[in-house]
């Protein structure tokens, strides 16, 4: 190929479409309840993405959500940890592989509750969410709106 243009566009391309598919494998350790049905929905959202997730059924998930330092307050059905970072609750697999690329400086992401419309939480009513960054000291800023 004599055009460096497209030489150049094509690289990018496959090595976007290479990093994609390296976060998109990572795998993601969910602590959950044993009974909880929009749990496995979620988990189901992340393996469509192409996460590899491991399913650990825990009696009690705050205890696992205050072990992985998540404050309460930001509370959801299951934790989850991926790449060094807690999510908590039905967070996009997305906003999930926007952190992992970004790297930012934070315990992690957190969908707060469980918003209508989030992964996992399919509704003919969806609701506006926001994918909350959570630092080690609890702060949160706004890391992505739905």
């Amino acid at each position: 190929m004599r055009n460096p243009v497209l030489v150049f566009a094509l690289i990018t391309a496959f090595g976007v479409g290479l990093s994609s598919a390296a976060l998109a494998g990572e795998m993601v350790d969910v602590y959950k309840s044993p009974s909880c049905g929009c749990c496995g929905k979620w988990i189901d959202h992340l393996k469509d993405a192409g996460f590899e997730v491991r399913a650990h059924n825990v009696m009690d998930v705050p205890a696992a959500r205050k072990q992985l330092r998540m404050p309460d307050r930001l509370g959801s059905c299951h934790t989850a940890k991926v790449g060094g970072y807690v999510v908590e609750g039905h967070v996009p697999a997305a906003d999930i592989q926007r952190l992992l690329r970004e790297k930012p400086k934070a315990l992690g992401i957190a969908v707060p509750s469980m918003p209508p419309g989030s992964p996992g939480m399919e509704s003919p009513k969806p609701v506006p969410y926001n994918t909350l960054l959570v630092q080690a000291s609890g702060e949160t800023t706004v890391f992505a709106k739905h």
